[in-house]
């Protein structure tokens, strides 16, 4: 089977904060059902390097922020299905999600297909809201509580121990020592992310991700687990290695059935020394490793397609143990043209 689609992603942005948008579009190019397909790119900036690589999207149009309001971003979507016909769109950013989300029926009846969490679904896994997850679904997670202003780091010691985590309500964490550095790196977020800030207690132990894909009634149709080998200074895995670990896969099992999980989804834990599992975050669609579970044999954007068209799929059961991923840099030459092109129209064709 090799059908013929036209479908769009977001995250071209291959830098040292890596988006998503890359590794799926090389993996639908890898798909034995889709590997025709016409990938549109949607990229924010206009030096996204997705937009100018050769072989990953057929074409780029620069799309406007979220932050601008949903309905800048909806008409553009639109605009863009006119010239393109998309089928399916496949978000990649946590701060556009919700925008999707909402509109989900608006874009069904456009004919563009989505495969997100639902609103409860996307709401309720929120970094906030993580105290309360853990409870409602069975799962440990480490005590954490949101503030709002730089007072409130005096009074993180009353609750907390340090160090501690300091994160933002979309991207980044920063662990703390102490106040002084509580209060930098509350000011360093919430200048860029807003309030609130979450403050986290910091267990101590390894740190494991999942990727998954659930199918919106329960069911697990991808999950595959790795340790991060290479951390960058953002956090980022830059390598990481497959590994063996049921009771990891049986807690994503058991997350994704009590939620009932649809979509993709990264889970970040903490495996204690005493062999237990802490949550730290849900983030709510397909992370920028997923070319990695590609790689152990787990084709998740291929699969997602599938399920957001209603064709039938198959559920992953097994994955390559004790194979690793090594991300790496390289110098892109681009001739000026391009870029001068995309930045005047807002729209890249490549060849």
């Amino acid at each position: 089977m090799n059908k013929k689609l036209c479908i769009a992603v977001s995250g071209l942005n291959a830098t040292d904060n890596p988006g998503p948008g890359i590794p799926v579009a090389r993996s639908l190019r890898e798909s034995e059902a889709f590997s025709d397909a016409k990938i549109i790119g949607l990229a924010y900036e206009n030096l996204e390097p997705g937009i100018y690589m050769p072989g990953i999207v057929n074409k780029t149009y620069q799309v406007p922020y979220p932050s601008v309001g949903s309905e800048n971003l909806l008409q553009r979507i639109e605009y863009i299905h006119e010239q393109e016909n998309i089928q399916v769109i496949i978000p990649n950013f946590d701060a556009e999600l919700h925008a999707f989300i909402t509109n989900e029926k608006r874009l069904n009846d456009k004919g563009i297909a989505t495969f997100l969490p639902t609103l409860q679904q996307y709401e309720e896994r929120h970094k906030a809201n993580l105290p309360a997850f853990g409870k409602k679904h069975n799962v440990l997670v480490p005590k954490s509580i949101t503030i709002a202003s730089a007072n409130d780091i005096h009074k993180i010691r009353k609750e907390f121990v340090y160090p501690v985590l300091i994160k933002g309500k979309f991207y980044d964490a920063y662990v703390a020592f102490n106040e002084e550095q509580a209060l930098m790196h509350f000011n360093k977020i919430s200048s860029k992310w807003g309030v609130p800030v979450i403050v986290q207690e910091f267990i101590r132990g390894t740190e494991v991700n999942v990727i998954a894909l659930g199918d919106g009634k329960g069911n697990t149709y991808a999950a595959v687990p790795m340790r991060k080998l290479y951390i960058t200074d953002k956090g980022k895995a830059w390598s990481g290695i497959s590994i063996d670990d049921d009771k990891l896969l049986k807690l994503t099992y058991q997350i994704i059935d009590s939620t009932k999980w649809r979509g993709g989804m990264e889970l970040e834990l903490i495996k204690t020394n005493d062999n237990k599992y802490y949550l730290l975050e849900i983030n709510p669609r397909i992370p920028a490793w997923v070319y990695f579970a590609v790689g152990v044999g787990q084709n998740i954007p291929e699969t997602l397609v599938k399920l957001a068209l209603n064709m039938p799929a198959e559920p992953f059961t097994t994955y390559n143990v004790g194979t690793m991923f090594i991300r790496y840099s390289w110098d892109l030459i681009v001739p000026m043209e391009q870029f001068q092109i995309l930045s005047t129209t807002g729209e890249l064709e490549k060849n």
